[in-house]
């Protein structure tokens, strides 16, 4: 079993984009693709405003155990895993569960819904691809280890790494491997796609990037550290933090370093960029928002936990959980605190919001919606 610690990752810290499909000529109604994180970039800023104020609790749904998966919404339903190796689809609106899938063991990866199939992988060691409505499964990969990292999916590929040391592309109409990349030690990222190239780090402290097609590798670039991190693009920039304390920003294309910033504690958490500005949790307990372009530390903000949550932006709110047992509506302009929840637990995983509501869960076991 994988320790507990190494799975405060950024990795979960879920993933989502809410990408309308065009409407059929027959009427069908249009589908939505979400990804943790939001977009396949991992930007982590979504597109709707979420609550600048909190009035309400308007629901939670507790499962059997502890929560580090990211919730990812579509189509008016929530879709989640647990470590207790189910993953959940939830009514958005009522909370009430829709169906359930069990996998052999316990879920870290956060979902992918895209042509009504769900992709998330699992602690026995297998990608599944499971149909949207009626939770039932179409087909599974096994690799050679857990699967915690959360899967991309572009151009027919399901992209997503191990812990025996390999990221996987799998064609998701058969399940069958197109491609395998060995690294040197397991990757718990989650990999992050743009212009035909796929970037994901390993525990081995390298960030590589890929041929989305063959698998070649481009470059890589070392850090002084472990990686439990997801990188995140915008602009031309790679970010990624390390367990040195450091986040990176490098050029996409050759992997340069452009700059650095070091916090006090190790960096799981996967950065959140909007607006020029890039947000990053760091076990030191901070939240730190910096220049995107120059490193410059903005403003910082203090919990009594560590921050290995991957924050959510939406309009001028940044969202944030801590190892504190909350979750945190911040500023995103000045890292004033605008609210926060208390949950039965640490808060690990990335909030996702949709509809003016924010979810989110947490080791104590809940998925949680507050607006």
């Amino acid at each position: 079993m994988t320790p507990i610690k190494y799975l405060y990752s950024g990795t979960v810290t879920l993933w989502i984009l809410l990408a309308t499909l065009f409407v059929s000529a027959c009427g069908m109604q249009s589908q939505e693709t979400a990804v943790f994180r939001v977009n396949l970039e991992r930007t982590g800023m979504f597109p709707a405003d979420g609550p600048a104020a909190l009035n309400e609790l308007v629901w939670k749904f507790r499962t059997d155990g502890p929560i580090f998966s990211s919730p990812v919404v579509a189509n008016g339903v929530v879709y989640i895993g647990s470590w207790d190796a189910s993953l959940y689809a939830i009514d958005s609106t009522t909370g009430q569960e829709v169906w359930r899938f069990n996998t052999g063991g316990e879920i870290f990866s956060s979902p992918m819904i895209t042509d009504e199939t769900v992709y998330i992988g699992s602690g026995d060691g297998h990608l599944y691809a499971i149909h949207a409505k009626t939770g039932q499964e179409t087909w599974r990969f096994e690799t050679e280890g857990e699967v915690f990292s959360a899967p991309a999916i572009v151009n027919g590929t399901a992209f997503v790494g191990s812990s025996d040391g390999h990221l996987y592309a799998v064609n998701i109409k058969t399940g069958q491997e197109v491609w395998r990349f060995e690294t040197a030690d397991e990757v718990f990222s989650s990999p992050a796609i743009t212009g035909g190239v796929v970037y994901i780090a390993s525990k081995d402290g390298h960030l590589y990037a890929l041929d989305s097609a063959t698998g070649q590798e481009k470059w890589r670039f070392s850090t002084n550290a472990e990686v439990f991190s997801s990188p995140a693009i915008a602009n031309e920039v790679v970010y990624i933090g390390s367990n040195d304390g450091r986040l990176y920003a490098l050029d996409v294309k050759t992997g340069e370093e452009k700059w650095h910033f070091k916090t006090d504690g190790a960096v799981t958490s996967s950065p959140a960029i909007a607006g020029g500005v890039v947000c990053v949790g760091s076990n030191d307990g901070r939240l730190y928002a910096l220049d995107a372009t120059t490193g410059q530390e903005k403003w910082h903000f203090k919990t009594d936990g560590e921050v290995a949550s991957s924050p959510a932006i939406a309009g001028r709110v940044v969202y944030v959980g801590s190892n504190d047992g909350r979750l945190y509506a911040l500023d995103a302009t000045t890292g004033e605190e605008k609210w926060r929840f208390k949950t039965g637990g640490p808060v690990a995983s990335s909030p996702a919001i949709a509809g003016g509501v924010v979810y989110f869960s947490s080791l104590d076991g809940y998925l949680y919606a507050v607006r």
